[in-house]
């Protein structure tokens, strides 16, 4: 049975994106990213209008993606490594961003509940960007602050391939599976 509502945000995890010699992508093992609070996905693309006879004659839209934030409790050590390229030394066990890192492409799984089944997506070429820092003085709450990353979930080259997502009738095994690998439909 389809969901009639949609809620709540989970089991967010990374797949670190290698690029072939041949352009194609393969995925790293998913890895878990906690402590996911708000994820936003706004379409990338334009419309063209073309207007003659004095009407609006022709419209046409582009898919270029998605601008999106993801709002997290923290970024972990291991996103800030495997992904915007931060260097932990050895020995002082010091994390050190520097100007010459270049972030790594990902794919990014996740999943919003439902009335009847979560629906699972996967975003396979998304871009991130480094996070702003801050925080503020504790009140008389205790609200932990939230860090938001800013990234572009583009079309994947080797086939304009933007995202999935499961469905009501998606099979036991792919579902139940979607966090061991990042999906690939099998031929």
């Amino acid at each position: 049975m389809e969901n009639k509502v949609v809620f709540g945000l989970k089991n967010a995890r990374y797949a670190v994106i290698t690029e072939g010699t041949d352009g194609a992508y393969t995925y790293g093992a998913p890895v878990k990213f906690p402590g996911a609070t708000a994820l936003t996905l706004e379409p990338k693309g334009e419309q063209a209008d073309f207007y003659a006879d004095d009407i609006l004659y022709y419209t046409s839209a582009s898919n270029q993606g998605y601008d999106g934030t993801f709002t997290v409790a923290n970024i972990t050590e291991a996103f800030r490594k495997d992904v915007l390229g931060e260097e932990l030394d050895a020995v002082d066990k010091v994390l050190s961003e520097k100007s010459s890192a270049k972030p790594k492409k990902i794919a990014l799984l996740f999943e919003f509940d439902g009335d009847q089944k979560a629906t699972r997506h996967v975003l396979y070429n998304v871009s991130v960007t480094r996070p702003g820092m801050g925080s503020a003085t504790k009140s008389t709450s205790v609200e932990p602050g939230t860090t938001e990353l800013t990234f572009v979930a583009a079309p994947r080259p080797e086939d304009e391939l933007i995202k999935v997502s499961t469905t009501a009738d998606t099979t036991a095994g792919v579902y139940d599976a979607w966090y061991t690998a990042v999906y690939e439909k099998t031929v």
